[in-house]
């Protein structure tokens, strides 16, 4: 154990060299000031770990798992036994996919060309395919203005909701009452949802919007049309919220492209627009019985819930729709700070990701799930997963997730409601609940964490299927939190773009995930179907440790 935090120590150092001397001295008394366990020993990209499956007990729910590795081309189709079932490929690669009733798939794809955007997520294309791997539609929006990105909804009518970023200048943010000093040269990249009809076999038509810019609200220029006091007005977004990347240690150039090299930042990032996304859009999902739509926006540690009963006229503004707030919010939770309700204190959600209503027929109907990311340890000294990046220098370290002491957890929420359907907004204070009704939590809490990606499905059974992304993993969970099935992604196809950069700013998680999704045996795709193995199973990546790098002084190794 002492030999363990010895190399972590190590790696520590490695990782957190800084520019001044005596970094490496402050690094170390940060790590030495927390008590050292068992647990901190596991890996955070668990690159050497037992890969495919390591548990199945009677209790797991049946079905089947749909996942895509962040760098594959192949979308696969698992029994619980951990045997690939069927595959779709594709010459880009997916952040997440949709298994349709009719046995088509509806898979959101990295376009090689985005010319303006440069984040973790980027899409730009959506396909469907027959179950035979052929393309029945194609829909297509990457371009300098606008961009699709991280999730899609198929609605109950075969429309979609796609999640886009859409460009705004200098000039426009700062119109909008946005601090100066959060206008990045490029501009900013706000977040819209849009309502696509397809015409197949490619294109279609957007027949609903709802823009985040729409729905601002700023008290810094009283000379702006959108000032008002942001607590006395929760249904608005602070176009001045906190994000996570406020303030943040702007790189230099040359540290861009080191991280550009090792796959942490996308391939167009550069100087000036590095912070430039505001909210990070990340999940979407729909509630066909109210009419609403749940989005996680990452950024600002929050969820919010909308009203697409609305026209995208009365979208755009604050009346109409069945709930009668427009466009506004008509619910949001994760993070009072966001509209000066509350404080440090009173924030649950951590850069989330994966809301979800329950559907109707589950436990929990009606209540949403969501994975908690980066939740901080209040005793914790050492640096973020942020800083941590940051400074790596290699992608082909294992990396402790004792290392940095957050941890995650997997919620599920009661939304609070009037008898006539309304949310309960209060007059002051914080928008309850005070806490989810639900959490999953490691026993021993540091060892299940994902600073990024990730995802929770609430089953029929009620049980849960969570996607630890960062590393792979997959498992569920019963309500009294006993793990009864657990399986770890053991593929990667190293999907490149073509001038050979990664698809994902995924860096050294090389087996990634964005999320994963349990369908039943009795799920009307699977009709006629057959469902044995696949002969061959495709081949698994298996990750060789490579050499430990040179010393950076000839000295360090007689020591």
């Amino acid at each position: 154990m002492k030999f363990r935090i010895l190399v972590l120590l190590a790696f520590v150092g490695i990782i957190f060299s800084c520019k001044q001397d005596n970094s490496k001295q402050e690094i170390k008394e940060q790590t030495e000031i927390r008590e050292w366990k068992p647990e901190d020993t596991r890996s955070l990209n668990a690159l050497t770990v037992q890969r495919g499956l390591i548990e199945n007990k009677e209790t797991s729910t049946p079905g089947y798992i749909l996942f895509e590795p962040t760098s594959s081309t192949f979308t696969y189709l698992m029994d619980k036994e951990g045997n690939i079932v069927h595959t779709w490929k594709s010459e880009y690669n997916s952040m997440n996919s949709y298994l349709l009733p009719n046995g088509n798939l509806m898979r959101s794809e990295r376009s090689p060309v985005t010319p303006t955007f440069a984040a973790g997520g980027m899409s730009g294309i959506i396909r469907e395919y027959d179950w035979d791997g052929n393309i029945v539609w194609e829909f297509v929006l990457a371009n300098e203005k606008e961009l699709l990105h991280h999730d899609i909804e198929i609605l109950p009518n075969g429309n979609v909701l796609a999640i886009s970023y859409e460009a705004k200048t200098q000039e426009e943010a700062l119109a909008a009452g946005r601090n100066p000093e959060n206008v990045t040269v490029a501009g900013l990249w706000a977040d819209k949802i849009i309502e696509i009809k397809p015409t197949k076999p490619s294109g279609g038509e957007i027949v609903w919007e709802w823009h985040t810019w729409d729905h601002l609200i700023q008290e810094m220029d009283s000379t702006k049309m959108n000032y008002g006091k942001v607590g006395e007005n929760p249904r608005r977004i602070d176009i001045n919220t906190p994000s996570s990347y406020d303030h943040p240690e702007i790189m230099p150039a040359e540290q861009i492209d080191q991280m550009k090299k090792m796959g942490a930042l996308a391939s167009n990032s550069n100087f000036d627009n590095q912070h430039s996304e505001v909210s990070h859009a990340n999940a979407i999902s729909y509630n066909a019985s109210l009419d609403q739509i749940v989005v996680s926006f990452k950024y600002f540690n929050e969820v919010y819930i909308l009203d697409h009963s609305t026209t995208t006229e009365e979208a755009r503004g604050s009346t109409g729709g069945k709930w009668g707030h427009g466009g506004d919010l008509l619910y949001r939770w994760g993070n009072p700070q966001n509209y000066h309700r509350g404080n440090e204190s009173d924030r649950i959600l951590n850069m989330q990701h994966d809301v979800k209503f329950v559907p109707e027929g589950y436990p929990g109907a009606g209540n949403l799930t969501v994975f908690n990311n980066d939740i901080h340890n209040p005793v914790n000294k050492l640096p973020s997963f942020g800083a941590a990046m940051g400074k790596l220098k290699s992608p082909d370290v294992s990396i402790a997730i004792g290392d940095f002491g957050n941890y995650s957890a997997v919620h599920e929420v009661e939304l609070p409601v009037t008898e006539d359907g309304n949310y309960v907004i209060p007059e002051q204070g914080p928008i309850g609940p005070a806490e989810p009704l639900w959490t999953y939590v490691a026993p021993d809490k540091y060892s299940f964490y994902s600073p990024f990606v990730s995802g929770a499905q609430r089953l029929k059974s009620g049980n849960t299927l969570i996607t630890c992304g960062v590393n792979g993993r997959m498992f569920e969970v019963t309500p009294d939190n006993e793990i009864v099935w657990e399986y770890w992604n053991q593929y990667n196809d190293h999907y490149t773009l073509p001038d050979g950069s990664p698809a994902q700013p995924i860096g050294p998680f090389l087996f990634a995930l964005f999320r994963s999704t349990l369908l039943p045996p009795d799920y009307e795709a699977f009709a006629g179907k057959d469902l044995k193995p696949v002969s061959p199973q495709p081949a698994p990546f298996i990750f060789k440790m490579p050499p430990p790098p040179p010393p950076e002084n000839p000295g360090d190794s007689a020591q």
